[in-house]
């Protein structure tokens, strides 16, 4: 009867614990699942509530502040027409006025429009004569880049790349736009061998851009999933202040880095969330993304009301305010503060977690793993304490896929990551992109159609 009894009690004492784990990963899933963390939106969110916001308000209204110099629309010295509005008769009597009236200029305005858009189309001819002296025959040359009888010109490309790949159209819209507003009846296949041929002609640059980012001092790189006619599929990105460089596969391994850096960035800080594969690259040295660690280091405060998460974020939270206060002589010898922050740090990571949720030991445990990568954006002036410049070089992909829906081929998915990549390095270097993609449209063909 004891043992039975025992064996009853320590049953009861089993069920007691794993109703405990149940409940503190139902609290977990209620709590601790939010959309501040990277991949979870906020339709998912779990116990929504408006209660906490990281944003502190900096007590100004919204709008215009004082002091702020606003800006008008400045009248042209010389419009392109000039509409002349004359009185006929006197507004008080109703007396006509004849041509010996003297109208003097009271007021003017100026209004900016666009006129009618229509197809210009433009006839290149030939011609061909016989020599008189050695009656040999000659014949003039078209410009070479007329392929067919009847094609689309060179604007009309760039513009179509732009309403696709900067402004993310899809076909049927970009074909609707173009027939709407200027009368150009495009087919989808059309607008897709466009995008195509822009592509071959920016292979130039992607593999210089490609080339740039290899050999910088510190790059950010990122993934993010993106749909391929129905199929999951990966946009991976690479990018540093001046560049950017993004490639689409259907892998989010490891060999999806190797198959583009095939020695990784040796003489590089490469700037990273968790991702094994990026983990698994070889750098110089690497810095964790801060931002990431910090919310999820919030959430686990907010489901287990954890004091090691809260030390442990106020600890990253000063360090990145420091990093703001550096100037490039803090970064030579030995740092009295951040030394701190490496000792406030290790004995933080030093503690015994065993009696921790599952996944708060996983979080640690990661963290001890990576230990050197946390605190790297302390000894280089370069380096940021986040992945932020990754994150907003790869987001265009997501609104992409949110007008657009999906690609409908892998290839046409790389063309994209190809023309995008130029773009976005466009703009880092503060150029037109319109202007960057009418270039490209100039460019000499280097790939097969």
């Amino acid at each position: 009867m004891r043992r039975q009894l025992s064996e009853a009690l320590s049953v009861i004492d089993e069920l007691k614990s794993v109703i405990k784990d149940l409940r503190t990963e139902i609290d977990l899933l209620k709590n601790g699942r939010k959309s501040d963390t990277s991949s979870t939106p906020s339709s998912q969110d779990y116990g929504r509530s408006n209660k906490y916001n990281s944003r502190q308000s900096s007590g100004r209204k919204s709008g215009g502040q004082p002091g702020h110099k606003g800006s008008t629309l400045k009248m042209s010295e010389k419009p392109d027409e000039i509409v002349e509005h004359i009185p006929r008769y006197c507004k008080h009597c109703g007396e006509e006025f004849n041509s010996e009236t003297i109208f003097r200029l009271y007021e003017k305005k100026q209004e900016i429009v666009i006129p009618p858009i229509n197809p210009k189309i433009i006839e290149h001819q030939s011609f061909g004569c016989t020599c008189g002296k050695c009656g040999a025959q000659t014949i003039s040359d078209l410009p070479p880049h007329l392929k067919a009888n009847v094609q689309y010109g060179k604007n009309i490309q760039s513009l179509v790349t732009y309403l696709s790949v900067y402004q993310y159209l899809p076909s049927n819209r970009i074909k609707s736009f173009l027939k709407d507003i200027m009368g150009l009846s495009l087919s989808e296949g059309t607008i897709y061998n466009i995008i195509k041929s822009m592509s071959a002609r920016a292979i130039p640059a992607y593999e210089a851009i490609k080339e740039k980012v290899a050999v910088s001092k510190v790059i950010g790189g990122d993934e993010t999933g993106i749909r391929v006619n129905g199929d999951k599929a990966w946009f991976w990105v690479f990018q540093n202040n001046l560049y950017t460089y993004i490639k689409a596969a259907y892998s989010r391994s490891y060999q999806s880095i190797v198959e583009t850096f095939a020695n990784g960035f040796p003489m590089s800080v490469y700037v990273t969330d968790s991702l094994a594969a990026q983990l698994k690259t070889k750098t110089l040295a690497k810095q964790l993304c801060l931002a990431h660690l910090m919310r999820e280091l919030k959430n686990f405060e907010q489901a287990f009301k954890s004091k090691w998460a809260t030390k442990l974020k106020q600890v990253f939270k000063e360090a990145v305010e420091y990093k703001k206060q550096m100037t490039e002589d803090d970064y030579g010898g030995t740092n009295p503060k951040v030394k701190e922050f490496e000792n406030r740090l290790s004995e933080l990571l030093e503690i015994d977690y065993s009696n921790e949720h599952r996944k708060l030991r996983a979080f640690i445990k990661r963290l001890i793993k990576n230990r050197g990568s946390l605190l790297t954006f302390l000894y280089h002036f370069e380096v940021p304490p986040d992945n932020n410049g990754s994150e907003r070089a790869i987001r265009n992909a997501k609104v992409k896929m949110k007008i657009s829906n999906q690609f409908k081929s892998i290839d046409f998915a790389n063309h994209y990551a190809v023309i995008r990549s130029v773009i976005d390095t466009s703009l880092k270097n503060s150029q037109n992109v319109f202007d960057t993609l009418t270039c490209l449209a100039n460019q000499e063909l280097v790939a097969a159609e």
